[in-house]
C-alpha cells in the first residue's frame, strides 16, 4: 500500500527488492528543481502548444509521469501529449479536453514524489451584444452613469471608455469621471452640456501569451442645460464591499465615487489606525491602492467625499489572509532498522493550513506502525520497506505547498573501515584523554573496550560511556599501550585498535604579572612554558575570555619574538578599552596550561552622563549631571562648554562656581544672552588629562529680556489652532478682555489664521495691571465657544528702589560672600525675581563690572572666580521681568592671599599588617601666600565611585590596606584661608599572593606603590 501501483506494475520485483536496490551513499531520491505553474491559454488558438515544466534532481535519473485531475495523462496513446525531459507538452490544446489540474510525478528506485498542482485554464472574451442601447438623459449639474454590461469572459477585464471616436478615451485624471474596474460602469459626478455624445465601453483581457480587446455598442448620453444648475452635497454611488478579503503580499483596491456639485473631493482614512504610507497619493483618489499587503494593513477604511455643500462617508473592512508558508520543514534522515522516526512540519497561513502526508506520492494515514497526527509523523520499529520519499503537504483555500525528504532505513554489520579508532593517541601525563569508538552499524551495536587481554570496566580512573567513548583520567606512563574497541550486533562483529602514547604535561613556568599603567604607555605581559619536546607548542592570549587576533592588521597586540617556549605579549600605546583580565594559554595537541593577570589602564575620565538643564533664566541656566567613569584616577575638575544657535564652535562658559571641583554634579552657567538658543557639554578631567565631552544637552532658549516692553501695553499670547480643527475657511479668532474687577468686555477680531499674540495699548494703564482674558475661534459657518477665563498682566516696570545694608566678606582667595537687606515686593512694580550682584576691581570702571544673578529671593550669595589679594567694589540691584532697578550703595572687599601653589612632596609610606601610613613634608607658605592650616586627603578603594575626604591638621594619614589585589587612590593637598592648594596623587596596591609585613617607599612625584 506504501508503493505506488504504477511502480509495482512497471517493475516486476517484490517490495523488499524494490528498495534494496537504492544504494546507500550513491543513490538519491528525486528532488524537484522546477515544478509546473498555472497558466491561462487563449481559447480557440488551436495551432499553439502548452508546456508544463517539471525537472527533478535524482541519482539514478528520474523518470516522469503526469496526472490530470488525478488521472494519468495518456502519454504514448494520444499524439497531442509528449514528454520532453520531464516537461509535458500539449499540442493544439482544447478547452473541453485539456482544462484541469496537472501534477508531475518524478520516480527512481529510491522512491517517488509528486509536484504541486498547476491549473491549465482557457481565457476568452466574447463580443458585446449587437442590440442597440437605450439613450440616457441627464441634467446639467447632476450625476449620471452608463452601464458597460460586459460580455462573458475569463479572466477579469480592464475597462476604459471612448467618447464618439477612437482613440478619444476618458482621461483618468479628470475628476468628474470615474470608470469602475469592478463593474466597468462609467460615472460622471456633475454632468455638463458638452458631455453630450456617444460613449463606448472598451474592454481588454490579458492572458499569459496574448491580449484581446472589444468595445460595446454606442451609449448615447444627452445632457440637458439648466440656467441655474442646482448645487448638491456629495452622494456616494460607487461603494466597495463591506468585507474585502485580500492576500498578504498582493494589492488591494477599494473604489469610492460620489455625485455632487461642486465635484466632490475624496479622501481616505483608516478608522482603527494610521493610514499605511504605501497608499501614497491614492489616499486622495477614488481608488485606494494598497500594494504589498501585510497583516498591519488589516482594518476598517473610510472613504469621505466632500464639497462646499456637505459630505458623505462609507466604511468597509479589509481582511488580510495568507497562503501557506513553511515555518519548519523535515530533513533527509538515515535511521537504523528497528528504531523510531519522528518528523514534523509547521506551516503558517490564514486560514490556518491543514497538513497531510504522502509516501512515494501516495496518501499516508495512521495504520500498523505508522502514526499520523496532524503536523507530526511517527513510525515505530522501522523496517526496510519504510525507506522512500516522504512529503508533508500544507494547504488552505489560497494555496498548497510541499516539503520533501528522503528516509533511508539502514541495516549493517559493524564496520570500522570509514571511522576506525585513531592509530596514535597522544595524551599528557597527569591529564585525561577521550578515545572514540564509532563504527557504522545498524541496528546499534554493543560496544566494549580492552587493553591487551584485559576487559576494561568503569573505575576511579577509567570510564566507558554508554555510547562507547573511553575516558582515562590522571594519566601515567603505565597507561601507555594498545586499546581495542569491540562492536557487535546480530549481523556480525568488528574491532579496531589504537595506541596510547603518554607525553610530558605542559606547564606555565613564568606567569604574567598584574600591571598598572597610564593610557598610551607600553606594557609587556610575560608568559613562559615547558612542554613535551616531541610536540609543537603554541601560545594564545585572551582578554576577558575573548581570544585576541594577534595577526590583526591594526596591530594592537604584538607577540614578542623569541624561543618556542616564550609567548610574551606586547601591548603598545595602550588604550583604556584594553584594560581587563589577560589569559595566556600554552597548548599542544594533547593538553594546555593557562595563567592570568590583571591590567589596569589609567586615563582621563569618561564622559559625564545624564546632562540636564534646569532653572532657565534670562542670562543663566543651571546644569546637572552624573559622574562618569574616572578610569582609575580621581576626577579633579569639570569645565562646561556651550554654543549658541549663532555659532557651531564650542566655547568654555563662565560658571558659578568658577572652578568646578571633581566631586560636584551641578553648576550654574552665567553670562548668556536673553532669548537665545543654547546647548551645553560637560568635560571631566584628572591629572592624566581631559576626557571626552558628555552628550550635548537638549537645546534650550533663555528667557526674554524684560526691558523693551512698554508699561502701557497688554500682550496676550495664545496657541494657534491646528488646521484639522479649523473645520472650514475664513478662519480667525475673537479675543475678549477686561480689567479685573470691571464688568464690560473689550472684544477684538483677529482674522489671521497663524496669529499667536495680540497687543493692546492704553496710555492710562498702570504697571502690572491684571486683566481677565478669553478667546474663541470662528470660520464662515459660525463661531466656536469661548475658552476658560485666564488672567494676564500688563507690562511690569523696573524696581524703583535698591537693596540696602550691603556687606561683603572674603571667604578664600577666590570667593566672597555678599549679604543685603531685601526690597519689599509692594514697591517692585511687578513680581520681584531676585537680585543682581555687580563686582569690579578697584582700578576698573563700573561699566566693566561682572554680574551674578540669584535665582530667587535669597539675601545672601557667593561670588567665585575672583583674583587673590584683590580689592573689589560691590553693588546689589533688585530685578524683575522688566529689568533691574537702581543699584545699592557700593561697598568694598579684599580677597585673601592665594594658597601655596605647590603640592605636598617627599611622600613616604609605611605598611604594617592590614594598614598603611602615608607621610609627607609640611608645605610652607611664601610671603605672598596664605598660611597652611591643614591638609585634605581624598581617597577611595578600588570599585568605589565616591571619594572620601579626611581633614587632617598633621602631615600623615593611616588607612586600611586593600584586600587581595585591590588598590587605594589618594589625593593630598594643603588648605588654608586662601583655599585649597594643588594635589599630589598616590596609588597604593597589593600584589595578589604576596605577604609582606613591612616595606617603605618615597614618592617625589605621582607614584604607584605596590605592597
Amino acid at each position: 500500500a506504501c508503493v505506488p501501483s504504477f511502480l509495482l506494475a512497471s517493475m516486476e520485483v517484490g517490495l523488499f527488492a524494490l528498495w534494496h536496490v537504492c544504494v546507500s551513499g550513491h543513490d538519491n531520491g528525486p528532488m524537484f528543481e522546477e515544478q509546473p505553474s498555472s497558466l491561462i491559454y487563449p481559447e480557440g488558438l488551436t495551432e499553439g502548444k502548452v508546456t508544463l515544466n517539471c525537472q527533478a534532481r535524482a541519482s539514478p535519473a528520474a523518470s516522469y509521469r503526469w496526472l490530470v485531475n488525478g488521472t494519468d495523462v495518456p502519454l504514448g496513446l494520444d499524439p497531442r501529449y509528449t514528454l520532453v525531459a520531464g516537461n509535458l507538452v500539449i499540442s493544439s490544446p482544447e478547452s473541453v479536453r485539456d482544462s484541469g489540474s496537472y501534477q508531475c510525478l518524478a520516480i527512481n528506485r529510491c522512491g517517488a514524489i509528486i509536484s504541486r498542482a498547476a491549473n491549465l485554464k482557457f481565457g476568452y472574451l466574447r463580443d458585446f451584444s449587437p442590440d442597440s442601447r437605450s439613450p440616457q438623459t441627464a441634467y446639467e449639474g447632476m450625476g449620471a452613469f452608463l452601464a458597460c454590461q460586459p460580455p462573458p469572459h475569463y479572466p477579469a477585464l480592464s475597462y476604459r471608455w471612448l467618447i464618439n471616436d477612437f482613440p478619444n478615451f476618458i482621461k483618468k485624471n479628470d475628476g468628474r469621471w470615474f470608470v469602475s474596474q469592478v463593474t466597468g460602469n462609467l460615472y460622471v459626478a456633475k454632468a455638463e452640456p458638452n458631455d453630450t455624445g456617444n460613449y463606448f465601453c472598451f474592454t481588454t483581457i490579458n492572458m499569459d501569451i496574448s491580449t484581446k480587446s472589444t468595445f460595446s455598442k454606442a451609449n448615447q448620453l444627452t445632457v440637458l442645460p439648466d440656467a441655474i444648475p442646482r448645487k448638491s452635497a456629495p452622494s456616494i454611488k460607487v461603494r466597495f464591499p463591506a468585507e474585502t478579503y485580500a492576500l498578504a503580499g498582493h494589492t488591494a483596491q477599494l473604489e469610492c465615487f460620489a455625485y455632487g456639485n461642486p465635484v466632490p473631493n475624496v479622501r481616505w482614512r483608516k478608522v482603527d489606525g494610521l493610514m499605511p504610507s504605501k497608499a501614497g497619493s491614492s489616499a486622495e483618489c477614488p481608488t485606494l491602492i494598497l500594494p504589498d499587503l501585510s497583516f498591519d494593513d488589516e482594518g476598517v477604511y473610510e472613504c469621505e467625499t466632500y464639497n462646499s455643500e456637505g459630505r458623505d462617508t462609507y466604511q468597509g473592512r479589509i481582511n488580510v489572509q495568507a497562503q501557506p508558508e513553511w515555518l519548519q520543514v523535515m530533513n533527509d534522515s538515515e535511521v537504523e532498522i528497528s528504531s523510531e522516526l519522528h518528523w514534523s512540519c509547521v506551516a503558517a497561513g490564514k486560514p490556518r493550513p491543514s497538513i497531510r502526508w504522502l509516501r512515494n506520492g501516495q496518501p499516508l494515514s495512521t495504520q500498523d506502525r505508522v502514526e499520523v497526527n496532524g503536523a507530526r509523523l511517527k513510525i515505530i520499529n522501522l523496517a526496510l520497506e519504510d525507506s522512500g520519499m516522504y512529503q508533508c503537504v500544507a494547504e488552505n483555500k489560497h494555496g498548497t505547498i510541499y516539503s520533501t525528504a528522503e528516509l533511508r532505513v539502514q541495516v549493517q554489520a559493524p564496520d570500522f573501515r570509514l571511522n576506525p579508532v585513531r592509530k596514535l593517541i597522544p595524551a599528557a601525563r597527569g591529564g585525561q584523554v577521550m578515545i572514540e569508538c564509532r563504527p557504522r552499524a545498524a541496528p546499534k551495536p554493543s560496544l566494549f573496550w580492552s587493553r591487551g587481554t584485559e576487559l576494561l570496566t568503569n573505575s576511579s580512573r577509567i570510564t566507558v560511556t554508554p555510547d562507547g567513548i573511553l575516558w582515562i583520567h590522571n594519566i601515567s606512563r603505565a597507561d601507555e599501550g594498545k586499546y581495542t574497541c569491540f562492536a557487535e550486533n546480530y549481523l556480525g562483529k568488528a574491532n579496531s585498535t589504537g595506541h596510547l602514547s603518554v607525553r610530558d604535561a605542559t606547564k606555565i613556568t613564568l606567569a604574567p604579572s598584574n600591571a598598572d599603567i597610564n593610557q598610551g604607555e607600553n606594557v609587556t605581559l610575560q608568559c613562559h612554558a615547558s612542554h613535551d619536546p616531541t610536540m609543537d607548542l603554541t601560545f594564545t592570549w585572551a582578554l576577558n575570555g575573548v581570544l585576541l587576533d594577534l595577526e590583526d592588521s591594526s596591530r594592537m597586540y604584538h607577540r614578542v619574538e623569541g624561543k618556542e617556549n616564550i609567548g610574551d605579549l606586547l601591548i603598545a600605546n595602550t588604550k583604556l578599552s584594553q584594560a581587563g583580565i589577560y589569559t595566556c594559554t600554552a597548548q599542544t595537541v594533547v593538553d594546555s596550561a593557562s595563567a592570568s593577570a590583571k591590567l589596569v589602564v589609567r586615563g582621563p575620565p569618561g564622559p559625564p552622563g545624564g546632562l540636564l538643564v534646569k532653572n532657565v533664566a534670562e542670562t543663566s541656566v543651571e546644569l546637572r549631571w552624573s559622574r562618569g567613569y574616572d578610569n582609575h584616577s580621581p576626577i579633579g575638575k569639570y569645565i562646561i562648554m556651550g554654543r549658541s544657535s549663532l555659532s557651531s564652535e564650542w566655547k568654555k562658559m563662565r560658571t558659578d562656581p568658577e572652578n568646578i571641583e571633581g566631586n560636584a554634579e551641578s553648576a550654574r552657567v552665567m553670562g548668556l544672552m536673553p532669548w537665545m538658543d543654547y546647548e551645553f557639554q560637560v568635560i571631566a578631567s584628572n591629572i592624566l588629562g581631559s576626557g571626552e565631552p558628555s552628550m550635548p544637552s537638549h537645546t534650550i532658549r533663555t528667557q526674554q529680556a524684560g526691558k523693551g516692553l512698554h508699561i502701557q501695553n497688554l500682550v496676550v499670547y495664545f496657541t494657534p489652532m491646528a488646521r484639522e480643527y479649523q473645520n472650514g475657511d475664513g478662519f480667525g479668532y475673537i479675543l475678549a478682555f477686561r480689567k479685573k474687577g470691571t464688568s464690560s468686555w473689550i472684544v477684538v477680531r483677529i482674522p489671521h489664521v497663524e496669529s499667536s499674540r495680540y497687543v493692546y495699548f492704553n496710555a492710562s494703564l498702570t504697571p502690572y495691571c491684571p486683566f481677565e482674558v478669553k478667546i474663541k475661534a470662528y470660520n464662515r459657518r459660525g463661531e466656536g465657544p469661548f475658552s476658560q477665563i485666564a488672567v494676564a498682566y500688563s507690562a511690569e516696570e523696573e524696581p524703583t528702589v535698591g537693596p540696602s545694608n550691603i556687606n561683603a566678606t572674603a571667604l578664600t582667595a577666590f570667593e566672597i560672600q555678599v549679604s543685603w537687606d531685601p526690597v519689599q515686593q509692594l514697591i517692585a512694580n511687578g513680581v520681584l525675581k531676585g537680585y543682581e550682584i555687580r563686582y569690579w576691581r578697584q582700578h576698573e570702571r563700573e561699566v566693566a563690572a561682572d554680574r551674578v544673578r540669584t535665582a530667587g529671593l535669597e539675601t545672601t550669595a557667593r561670588v567665585s572666580g575672583l583674583r587673590p589679594s584683590t580689592r573689589y567694589y560691590i553693588a546689589v540691584l533688585a530685578y524683575n521681568n522688566a529689568g533691574t532697578g537702581p543699584p545699592s550703595p557700593r561697598t568694598t572687599v579684599t580677597t585673601r592671599k592665594p594658597p601655596p601653589n605647590r603640592p605636598p612632596v617627599n611622600v613616604s609610606w609605611n605598611a604594617e599588617g592590614s594598614q598603611v601610613t602615608v607621610r609627607w613634608d609640611h608645605v610652607k607658605a611664601m610671603h605672598n601666600e596664605s598660611a597652611v592650616l591643614g591638609y585634605k586627603v581624598l581617597y577611595k578603594h578600588e570599585g568605589q565611585t565616591a571619594l572620601k575626604v579626611l581633614d587632617k591638621a598633621k602631615s600623615s594619614v593611616t588607612l586600611p590596606l586593600p584586600k587581595d589585589n585591590g588598590y587605594i587612590v589618594l589625593e593630598i593637598r594643603s588648605w588654608g584661608e586662601g583655599g585649597d592648594g594643588p594635589a599630589h596623587e598616590i596609588i597604593v596596591s597589593r600584589d595578589k599572593g604576596k605577604k609582606k609585613t613591612h616595606q617603605s617607599f618615597v614618592c617625589l612625584d605621582k607614584c604607584i606603590i605596590c605592597v
